[in-house]
């Protein structure tokens, strides 16, 4: 029977001894922590010399490699001098093994799970082949290096940082004479003094991050507080250190340590029990050799979730004001509104569309059925629909770009297009050539909410619906080559008996009239360049432009009871036209009620609801379908179909109706029907 020693500097109370088969031998292991102590480590090695065939050291500083620098911790040479006839190892050669593979298997299993994250390495010099596989999934890497060396609160942004800093303290901290210096420093009054504004500044750093990468010793000074919702990158999870996450609601748990009968063992153990049953030293170990063993044996990484499956997925979307209004509500430009006349508003709205973009608000608390959850951000771009429309496309795009880079920053796995800037140009195909992550434009749920909407108050107002769900009457769909019109269009040449496309280009109309008859035989399809010959007939009208408050129709001429779906924004029918027509249900789109306890700052609808085009963001985060998905003026209604479906899957609901002075009530359901029996 051969035998290895695991000497450790950590606590004795985990100590243990087994027995098993290994590589088809007998093996003993025994464990002795020495609880920090390396005189006992040094006494335990000298005992333990004739028994063991191999010895593992467990060492809280061990050998190391950071780009071309080769580390070997002062204390680690110290004990491995103690024993030179035998075979010694600290694991470093399986450990780089297991750690990228770690990262590499949870990419594959989970699918686009480090896309862009925001990683903060407690140690990036333990963690370097971990930092190297990240880095071809985000460039948001983090070293608290300086902060755990030296008490320095800053953090190294990158592997060359991290690399240089290496080279470059090196020389001085992997010197016996430096060590026993830091270590005294460490004990200073003045240290201890800066220490807590240190960790304050440390622990704002792994709040702020998506993962953590550091020993079990590292992560005991966080709390809930910055570790809720967080992944952790680790090794020899216990069930005791399993039950610690799962108290400070860690949302996953990658780690990358084998297990042995049963127990997770460290990788200087197995790297020791490899050289003994080979008869190799360490050093004559290769990678052929570990990967016969973790095939033969069967060993991977394991993905836990302490609190049953969770996983955090990460969006940001642009929005913009919609009028000069809009800036008069936000600091410290309300001010500014009262005292001054109309030419200076004219000038801060040209002034404001110049800003580069900026973080409104944090949004958290979406959580999926699935147990999935996203959390994102909501980038503010500066310029009205005004301001929009008197620049180039090349304006705008400049500006989504920056505010790209702000949410690639921020660590969102998608962008969406909100309100003005999902229309301008082409609709979102330049934007997402250029930007360094997926782009959608909303499109899709837009059309899918407004005729979701559109359908759900059809009923409410005693419109009759079909057994198979198709509308008696007739629908009318201004704007109809528009993106979102023109799958409207398409979708309700299914569901209503007749349709009726106006837009003011004649030759786009007629494409698409044959594309939708070719595609839904027998529909009933009308053109028209404007509303004026057939909107007095209409039982539902969409309106899906982009005039920028231009004003498309004239509200006397619809009939009573009709339906209006206003999906433009800015609206395309004002408030003081809605005032004119009690009889007729006038609704702001389809909005969507999102699942979860939602929390972000006011954009104008009620808590927890969003407009269509940034659900059709949280869906696809959540769904962690980080591609491009609704671009363009030609949307598939393929799409809308696929996305009506998965927000369903994700528990997202209709709102409540409502239109541009709030959530209609059955009273006004009951007023639009009385109002429209009764007779002309």
């Amino acid at each position: 029977m051969k035998t290895v020693v695991s000497v450790s500097q950590g606590s004795s109370e985990y100590d243990y001894e087994l027995e098993t088969t290994f590589l088809e031998q007998p093996f003993r292991i025994i464990r002795v922590g020495t609880d920090g102590n390396l005189e006992r480590a040094e006494a335990v090695l000298d005992s333990v010399r004739g028994e063991a065939d191999a010895i593992g050291l467990s060492m809280i500083h061990d050998h190391y490699q950071v780009g071309r620098e080769q580390l070997e911790h002062p204390d680690t040479a110290r004990l491995e001098a103690c024993i030179p006839d035998k075979p010694v190892t600290t694991g470093a050669g399986l450990r780089g093994i297991l750690q990228e593979w770690a990262v590499r298997h949870t990419q594959t299993e989970l699918g686009h799970f480090f896309d862009n994250a925001r990683v903060l390495f407690l140690n990036g010099q333990a963690g370097y082949r971990i930092a190297k596989a990240l880095s071809e999934h985000t460039d948001n890497l983090f070293f608290a290096d300086p902060y755990l060396d030296f008490g320095v609160p800053r953090l190294l942004t990158s592997l060359r940082q991290l690399e240089t800093y290496t080279s470059l303290t090196a020389p001085v901290t992997f010197r016996p004479a430096a060590v026993k210096l830091i270590e005294a420093l460490h004990k200073t009054p003045i240290y201890r003094m800066g220490e807590k504004l240190i960790r304050g500044s440390l622990h704002e750093s792994v709040k702020d991050s998506h993962v953590i990468v550091g020993a079990m010793g590292d992560l005991e000074a966080f709390s809930e507080k910055e570790l809720d919702g967080k992944t952790v990158i680790t090794s020899r999870v216990t069930e005791s250190a399993l039950d610690w996450f799962r108290s400070r609601k860690v949302a996953m748990v990658v780690d990358y340590s084998p297990w042995l009968e049963g127990r997770p063992v460290g990788v200087n153990v197995m790297e020791a029990m490899i050289s003994a049953a080979l008869s190799r030293t360490p050093e004559q170990l290769g990678a052929d050799d570990f990967l016969d063993v973790i095939q033969t044996l069967g060993i991977e990484p394991r993905i836990l979730y302490p609190n049953g499956y969770r996983r955090v997925n990460r969006f940001a979307f642009v929005i913009h004001p919609l009028s000069q209004q809009y800036l008069t509500k936000t600091p410290p430009l309300d001010w500014i509104a009262n005292v001054s006349p109309p030419t200076v508003m004219n000038l801060v709205e040209k002034a404001v569309a110049y800003t580069p973009p900026f973080i409104y608000s944090k949004v958290s608390g979406i959580k999926s059925p699935t147990g999935d959850e996203a959390e994102g951000w909501l980038i503010t771009v500066g310029g009205t629909p005004r301001e929009i429309m008197a620049h180039g496309p090349e304006f705008t795009y400049s500006r989504l770009l920056a505010a790209a880079k702000l949410a690639k920053k921020l660590g969102a796995q998608i962008m969406g297009l909100g309100a003005f800037t999902k229309v301008v140009g082409d609709a979102g195909i330049t934007v997402a050539k250029r930007a360094p992550l997926p782009i959608t434009t909303g499109n899709s749920y837009s059309a899918s909410g407004a005729l979701w909407a559109a359908h759900d108050a059809a009923k409410k107002v005693g419109r009759s619906i079909g057994k198979s769900g198709k509308m008696a009457g007739k629908a009318m769909v201004v704007g109809a080559t528009g993106a979102i019109g023109s799958v409207c269009a398409r979708l309700l040449a299914k569901a209503v008996d007749e349709i009726y496309m106006v837009a003011p280009e004649a030759a786009k109309l007629l494409a698409l009239k044959e594309s939708i008859e070719l595609e839904t035989p027998g529909a009933i399809v009308h053109v028209s360049a404007t509303t004026d010959r057939d909107l007095s007939e209409m039982d539902m009208v969409v309106t899906a432009t982009s005039g920028a408050g231009k004003r498309i129709l004239d509200i006397m001429q619809v009939k009573p009871g009709c339906v209006i779906t206003d999906v433009a924004r800015p609206l395309d029918i004002p408030a003081e036209d809605v005032a004119k027509r009690p009889d007729v249900l006038v609704i702001e789109s389809g909005e969507i009620q999102l699942p979860g306890d939602v929390r972000m700052k006011d954009i104008g609808l009620p808590r927890g609801i969003a407009y269509a085009c940034l659900a059709e963001t949280i869906v696809l985060a959540l769904e962690a379908r980080f591609e491009n998905f609704t671009l363009g003026r030609n949307i598939e209604w393929e799409k809308v179909r696929e996305i009506y479906k998965l927000g369903l899957k994700h528990g997202m609901e209709l709102a409540a109706i409502s239109g541009v002075n709030g959530v209609f009530t059955e009273e006004d359901f009951e007023r639009v029907r009385t109002l429209a029996e009764e007779p002309a």
